[in-house]
């Protein structure tokens, strides 16, 4: 018999949640600033020359920051690990009740827990306990490395949509398309977001246009009036 096979959606969870902040935030920020520095009266050259900046420190931020955390939960996991190693050395006895409690708290026949926990210890009795008892599975594991590489290379294609729109725009227009063309960009994440999530898009699409567009009216705002006052 040809063993059954499945593809989960949950297994994306892991870079999916790193590329769409990436992108997202690529988007919101760099458009932000681009919208900023133009509606304070500046020449086309120091937007762009802004709008890369944004870019480069964004996206190295974005991956700093993705490996500092998914590190530190790395660190967690490990140390977890090495506790449950060593508990399993000293007391197997008392880690195999544990286990046979966890089983017959899901629903499992006391006998039968006791059978399988038993069964499952003497194949693998570290993993076991990892994911039985701390969640710790191949899917949900911390990966800094892709984490970061996911959110900076995100952010980086997600920033050039408003940098592309501030070199093309005419200048007079600059502000309005950017923000009109940068919620587009925001729109489509959300859909594809949303559709490799398995999720309905509508809201997510809504979600996110929606606090993208305060961010890019707060900062057009501040801009303008910095402009002014200068």
């Amino acid at each position: 018999m040809r063993p059954h096979r499945e593809s989960h959606l949950v297994a994306r969870i892991g870079w999916l949640r790193a590329a769409v902040l990436g992108a997202n935030d690529g988007i919101v920020s760099t458009a932000s600033l681009i919208m900023g520095v133009a509606a304070s009266g500046a020449p086309r050259s120091a937007i762009l020359v802004s709008g890369v900046a944004g870019l480069v420190a964004g996206a190295m931020s974005m991956a700093a920051g993705e490996y500092v955390s998914v590190s530190s939960q790395a660190d967690t996991e490990r140390s977890d690990l090495a506790r449950e190693r060593a508990e399993l050395a000293a007391s197997p006895e008392a880690e195999l009740e544990e286990l046979t409690a966890i089983y017959v708290a899901r629903g499992v026949e006391p006998e039968t827990a006791l059978h399988v926990a038993r069964q499952m210890m003497a194949h693998d009795a570290l993993g076991t306990h990892a994911r039985d008892e701390l969640h710790i599975t191949e899917t949900t594991t911390a990966r800094p490395i892709t984490a970061a590489f996911t959110s900076a290379v995100t952010f980086t294609a997600g920033a050039l949509v408003p940098l592309i729109l501030a070199a093309l725009l005419p200048l007079g227009l600059l502000v309005v398309g950017e923000g009109a063309g940068s919620l587009a960009g925001l729109g489509l994440l959300g859909w594809i977001g949303a559709v490799a999530g398995g999720a309905k898009p509508w809201r997510p699409v809504v979600r996110v246009m929606f606090w993208g567009a305060l961010a890019m009216a707060l900062t057009a705002g501040i801009g303008r009036l910095v402009g002014t006052a200068v």
